[in-house]
């Protein structure tokens, strides 16, 4: 299945990925893993990108893009993908669908994840990140068995740039702005499943297969 995963910053959607993922046997792609890889490589793609993302902007489609397709033409992305972060604006969503089209591909169906922008904010201020195996954990929910460091590396966590209050209310602003329309466009083309991200990571994950179940006999 070629699937996308849409939802405001903090929904859960790379943890729900990475889920659905393993239990489908297709590969996750997540936008964010490829620009903070290409920022961390310093390439110039990188360098362009890491100005809009340490701001809480989008990253230009141009650029976005061009990485997405090199990824989705790799061999592993052949019997079907996860899209986790891209599209989020509507000129991205068509041009993806023409990049598939061209490939004679088409997405199979678009999994929005809701959640209230104050609860985004107590998640993503809260989240911490380890710099060595890219690890998550959250101080309420996730913490790590020893403050500050990451359970598996033994390195200190770190707040990641974007994850700032300000910057985290920025980002919300532009997604309101920016990707909702894209819940119009994928509702349109009778894709689109709604999944409210409310009790728990487990809970989540059971509606969503539900959902894509669904998708796969449709």
């Amino acid at each position: 299945m070629r699937l996308v995963f849409l939802g405001p910053p903090g929904a859960g959607k790379g943890t729900q990925a990475a889920m659905v993922s393993e239990r489908l046997g297709v590969p996750q792609v997540s936008t964010g893993d490829i620009l903070r890889e290409a920022v961390r490589r310093k390439t110039e793609l990188g360098n362009k990108a890491k100005t809009y993302m340490d701001a809480g902007d989008l990253v230009p489609d141009d650029i976005m893009l061009s990485l997405v397709e090199e990824r989705l033409a790799e061999a592993d992305c052949r019997k079907g993908f996860i899209l986790d972060g891209f599209p989020r604006t509507l000129p991205q969503a068509t041009a993806l669908d023409e990049v598939l089209a061209r490939a004679k591909q088409r997405i199979d169906g678009v999994v929005l994840i809701d959640v209230d922008d104050n609860e985004v904010v107590a998640r993503l201020s809260r989240r911490r990140v380890c710099p060595k195996c890219k690890g998550l954990y959250n101080l309420d929910s996730e913490p790590p068995k020893v403050e500050g460091t990451c359970d598996k590396c033994g390195v200190p966590l770190i707040t990641r740039s974007d994850d700032s209050e300000g910057t985290i209310r920025n980002r919300l602003k532009v997604y309101r702005n920016e990707t909702l329309p894209l819940v119009e466009y994928y509702q349109a083309k009778g894709i689109l499943a709604r999944v409210p991200s409310e009790g728990g990571i487990s809970k989540v994950f059971s509606v969503i297969m539900d959902k894509v179940s669904g998708m796969r006999q449709g």
